[in-house]
């Protein structure tokens, strides 16, 4: 079976396993383990920002920066198609004690307007405005990505409001990799990213959370207090510093590899619409009296994995995985289900 439905699907290549049976290891809970302090100093590098930490997940990572964030009673600013709103199991609600704004927006991204909009007045019937969060690129959006002008307008916004502002970038790499964009911006325009090491990356495990020193100081309690306090987790970090060093520029190639498909896909009559794709994500509008489900299942006899998102939405993902030879045949199938 060739495997289209997501990216976090990736498995360690030859190469980052042998960095991983080489890594030297401490104990991270006492700050001894040297491979993850610098995993945690690499990333927070590469974006200009002072400090990272180096969590399980990216869910782990969105939800400390919400609660370090936050004081229980405030309200976030996000897009109703967030994934700290939809994928994290209420944590939002849960673990913070926030409530959430939700903003219809266009495929998950706002705009600065949106997000004036919804700030609450100093009122005491009204919960505090305190974060607004924003997702790059957009997963519910199909991988769109936020224009440059929108995300410095939204941060200037943030400042003049007295907002924090989080960056869910959880493939933030396809975004900027696709724009050409300096990543040291989003350091200047964000007070806390996650950035997620286990999707188009490939590497198998970890999030780092990153921003000012008395942020993440804040973070690790958190962290702590959330049970992701890891010991000799320095194996895990050294998959995640070969990613950056090794996976970040190959994206491109999974970016052209979904035009491929979302060119394919075009030419199948089961296929009402092809959203273009602009990084790795490709999402198809079945036609009318069929179901994502049914393409789906046409595609699974044809030995493709891909993923009905609703009742006539299909999802294909490209990722380091996929070689070329199965680009070919997916494309091939693409155009001659029906």
């Amino acid at each position: 079976m060739i495997d289209v439905r997501s990216d976090t699907l990736t498995r360690p290549t030859k190469g980052m396993l042998q960095a991983m049976l080489q890594a030297k290891v401490g104990d991270d809970v006492f700050g001894e383990d040297p491979t993850i302090v610098e995993l945690e100093k690499k990333t927070a590098a590469i974006f200009g920002m002072e400090a990272g930490l180096f969590c399980p997940s990216g869910t782990m990572t969105n939800q400390i920066a919400i609660k370090a964030h936050t004081q229980p009673g405030d309200e976030l600013i996000c897009s109703r198609q967030s994934h700290i709103y939809c994928y994290e199991g209420g944590g939002i609600a849960y673990n913070s004690g926030v409530s959430a704004r939700l903003i219809e927006g266009d495929s998950g991204l706002l705009t600065v307007d949106e997000v004036r909009k919804n700030i609450n007045p100093d009122d005491i019937h009204f919960p505090v405005t305190t974060l607004v969060s924003l997702e790059n690129t957009s997963n519910r959006g199909g991988g769109l990505c936020y224009d440059k002008n929108d995300l410095e307008q939204i941060a200037n916004l943030c400042k003049e409001q007295n907002l924090r502002l989080h960056l869910d970038g959880a493939r933030l790499f396809n975004a900027i990799v696709a724009n050409n964009e300096n990543p040291k911006d989003y350091g200047k325009w964000f007070d806390s990213i996650s950035i997620c090491l286990s999707k188009g990356l490939g590497a198998p495990v970890g999030s780092v959370l990153i921003g000012n020193a008395a942020f993440i100081h804040k973070a690790r309690r958190v962290r702590k207090v959330m049970g992701g306090g890891m010991r000799q987790a320095g194996y895990l970090a050294a998959a995640g510093i070969y990613a950056l060093d090794n996976h970040i520029e190959r994206l491109k190639i999974d970016h052209e590899n979904a035009v491929r498909l979302a060119n394919a896909a075009v030419e199948n009559p089961l296929v009402q619409r092809v959203e273009q794709p602009q990084t790795n994500i490709v999402r198809l509008v079945i036609a009318q009296g069929l179901s994502g489900q049914y393409f789906v299942d046409k595609l699974k006899t044809n030995g493709v994995l891909a993923m009905a998102l609703g009742p006539q939405m299909v999802r294909l993902v490209t990722h380091l995985d996929i070689s070329e030879e199965q680009i070919e045949t997916v494309t091939n199938v693409l155009k001659n289900i029906r």
